[in-house]
């Protein structure tokens, strides 16, 4: 592609994330080839939407809507790893890219800190036990049956990704044993680096895991990969983790498995929709600890996050292929 013009781009910053004061200053950032239009909405300005060549994406939906909206788009660029929130099937039918930024591995970290965090926080019993202390109830002699270790256990992850990878990694130094689900297994030389991690069926993984983490992407093949079947596979001493997306789990059934005492407990940093509503039972379910959606925005992240897709996005104005096309 040649550089004929200058490119019109919209930063979608949706409130949640920071909105306008988050991406305050990407216009800045931006090289100067590029013209910045910073919104919390898709639609916030339509006339900037029908100028946009480059929309780049923090959370913010992008529908068939928004892309019909936008007769000069060339590239939809999602600030994350996610990319759920926009519509393929009406970019790809304008023959509009949409990339990701998977490969700079600017979420990784702290999405393996935070899956470990909620993992800790279940084996130790962290929340009840804070919460019966904080009200003058000295819990040990209630909790201590409850509590347990990650030493020795399995723990099954469910896509070993850039992101899965990092969790496996952190694995090792608790003497976990690794086993992993995914359409393709990693090389040899990866799975001997990750201590012998082996590639196994899904339902095989749900069976003989102590500890499940979800990495995977939220598609139509991953909805709901986590229904009331499946969650009827683990053991009663399982926990379940989730800091992917919500949707990968049927909620409801995960609320009946652990009310029912079918599972052990589960953490979730994410949810569907978000920010949950009122009524979402998850948020009153027996041993569950809940955190909102942080595990990719600690300060270190939200800047490698936007300078990830700041980058992919300018060097496709300057006239580059983009990387980590989705779609």
């Amino acid at each position: 592609m040649t550089v004929t013009a200058m490119k019109n781009v919209l930063a979608v910053v949706s409130p949640h994330v920071g909105g306008r004061t988050a991406g305050a200053g990407l216009a800045t950032v931006f090289p100067g080839q590029a013209r910045v239009t910073v919104v919390e909405a898709t639609d916030e300005d339509p006339a900037a939407l029908r100028a946009a060549h480059v929309i780049i994406t923090g959370l913010g939906p992008v529908t068939a809507e928004h892309i019909a909206a936008a007769p000069e788009l060339e590239l939809i660029q999602c600030a994350s790893h996610g990319f759920d929130y926009v519509d393929l099937d009406a970019a790809r039918a304008q023959g509009v890219p949409v990339c990701n930024i998977g490969s700079s591995g600017a979420e990784k970290q702290n999405v393996a800190e935070q899956t470990f965090a909620l993992m800790l926080a279940l084996a130790k019993q962290l929340v009840p036990a804070h919460t019966a202390l904080a009200e003058a109830d000295w819990a040990l002699p209630r909790l201590q049956q409850s509590i347990t270790e990650l030493s020795g256990k399995t723990l099954g992850i469910v896509g070993l990704g850039h992101i899965g990878e990092e969790v496996a990694r952190r694995a090792l130094a608790f003497d976990m044993t690794i086993v992993y689900a995914g359409p393709q297994p990693v090389s040899k030389e990866t799975e001997v680096r990750l201590g012998g991690a082996r590639h196994v069926e899904l339902d095989e993984l749900l069976r003989t895991s102590d500890y499940i983490t979800l990495h995977a992407p939220l598609t139509e093949a991953t909805r709901h990969l986590l229904n009331a079947e499946r969650l009827a596979l683990l053991k009663p001493t399982t926990f379940v983790v989730n800091t992917a997306r919500g949707a990968l789990i049927d909620q409801d059934a995960l609320a009946d498995a652990l009310e029912a005492g079918a599972l052990a407990g589960a953490g979730l940093d994410v949810f569907d929709p978000e920010p949950p509503t009122p009524a979402l039972r998850l948020l009153k379910a027996p041993n569950v600890v809940l955190s909102p959606h942080v595990a990719g925005v600690t300060r270190e992240t939200l800047v490698r996050i936007a300078l990830a897709a700041v980058q992919n996005a300018a060097d496709f104005v300057a006239g580059k292929l983009p990387q980590d096309v989705v779609s």
